[in-house]
């Protein structure tokens, strides 16, 4: 994997980023608001999924992920929603304060409504 976040439509790259933090989602779902884009069909690969990304992930109806490291909350709320994961290394948590700040929640949409608030919040500040 060449970058932070990639999608895929079998070999195809379809879309990339190189950002920071949670920011290649977003990127992302500005990317897949694009007419005829069967979302079941995608395959995202992200370098780092932890219980942040996956709810987010899930929101954007992202059916088949590859991580570089899952968290196992990140692996949980995969599995809850049925999607498809593999990775290549699984570790208890992922330092970062959002991992912490949702260690409860399970409500995708709730999940990307938080970060989404907060990601707002700092482009206020």
């Amino acid at each position: 994997m060449r970058h932070t976040l990639e999608l895929y439509h079998g070999e195809d790259l379809l879309f990339c980023s190189d950002g920071k933090w949670l920011y290649p989602l977003f990127e992302l779902e500005k990317y897949l608001e694009k007419p005829g884009l069967e979302k079941g069909d995608l395959l995202v690969k992200d370098k780092i999924i932890g219980r942040a990304a996956a709810l987010i992930l899930v929101h954007l109806g992202i059916r088949n992920v590859r991580a570089g490291v899952l968290s196992k909350p990140g692996k949980d709320v995969l599995l809850n929603h049925g999607v498809t994961y593999s990775f290549e290394k699984l570790v208890e948590r992922i330092l970062c304060r959002t991992e912490k700040m949702l260690q409860n929640e399970i409500n995708p949409e709730a999940g990307y409504k938080t970060i989404n608030d907060l990601i707002h919040q700092n482009e206020n500040k």
